[in-house]
């Protein structure tokens, strides 16, 4: 009876400490573990990316988190997968953490390029995620190169780097034996590397570029950091920053601005310093 009541309070607290926040998990054997404290939701507006682009994968996932029955009434498998692409420090895991924040999701994590990881494992892992979950499989290129590429580039890629094979990989994403009510992002830098096999509809059902920073959203950023501002100072950094850098990364920004935390003026006078 105490033993009951010690692990019911314990599950009570487990529940309290993950309200509000976002749980991470890794993949450990055959199974999800949390991976470090639950980390506090991050809301979607603080992620800047181009106009409409957020709205656009927020809206389709929800759809489909709202529709298991129309997908049930057609046969068709209840899973969704996407796909970010585009330059390192754009947004991509950002937005999906925010995502994840918003929808009251938790993530997973896993490395295709786990030399431990196996066919059999990486099926099992995707079918015992943890319901309403996230599966993030992040720089997919890193572990499986396009069949185009062989000629000129290490064959052994193609077979990934440990027993993880590339059919395996297929298999678990829209196989005969993969799981139902599974929502999968995989990013990458380099979507020319990536064998279009992988990415065809039915795993990937939604491709989307997430690409270095426009006008719009240096100066949303500007005003994200500098509230206080008026608008004439948000236009004058984003011009003078595009006019130094024609490619410009989020996280070069964010870099900047916390150099520049209480100094607006400074981070629009030197913004020859961005890099």
């Amino acid at each position: 009876m105490k033993l009951t009541i010690y692990f019911s309070l314990a599950r009570e607290l487990a529940m309290k400490q993950e309200e509000g926040r976002t749980v991470m998990y890794t993949a450990m054997g055959a199974e999800w573990r949390p991976f470090g404290f639950p980390r506090r939701r991050r809301p979607l507006s603080s992620v800047v990316l181009q106009e409409a682009v957020a709205e656009r994968i927020v809206d389709d996932v929800k759809e489909f988190i709202g529709n298991p029955k129309w997908y049930t009434d057609r046969g068709i498998p209840y899973r969704r997968g996407y796909l970010l692409y585009g330059p390192p420090g754009c947004g991509k895991s950002s937005f999906i953490t925010a995502l994840a924040g918003e929808l009251g999701y938790s993530i997973c994590l896993m490395s295709l390029s786990d030399r431990s990881l196996s066919d059999d494992r990486l099926n099992h892992l995707l079918s015992v995620a943890p319901q309403q979950s996230i599966i993030l499989l992040e720089d997919v290129d890193a572990a499986f190169v396009s069949r185009d590429l062989l000629p000129t580039e290490n064959p052994l890629a193609y077979q990934g780097m440990g027993r993880l094979t590339f059919s395996g990989l297929l298999n678990s994403l829209d196989g005969v034996a993969s799981s139902e009510a599974r929502i999968v992002f995989m990013t990458t830098n380099f979507i020319d590397r990536l064998d279009p096999a992988l990415i065809r509809p039915g795993r990937v059902d939604l491709k989307q570029y997430i690409g270095n920073c426009t006008h719009g959203q240096l100066t949303q950023m500007f005003w994200r950091f500098y509230p206080e501002e008026p608008a004439s100072e948000a236009d004058r950094f984003a011009e003078q920053a595009l006019a130094v850098h024609s490619e410009i990364s989020a996280a070069q920004v964010q870099g900047h601005f916390l150099l520049h935390k209480m100094d607006p003026a400074g981070s629009i006078d030197n913004v020859a310093q961005l890099k």
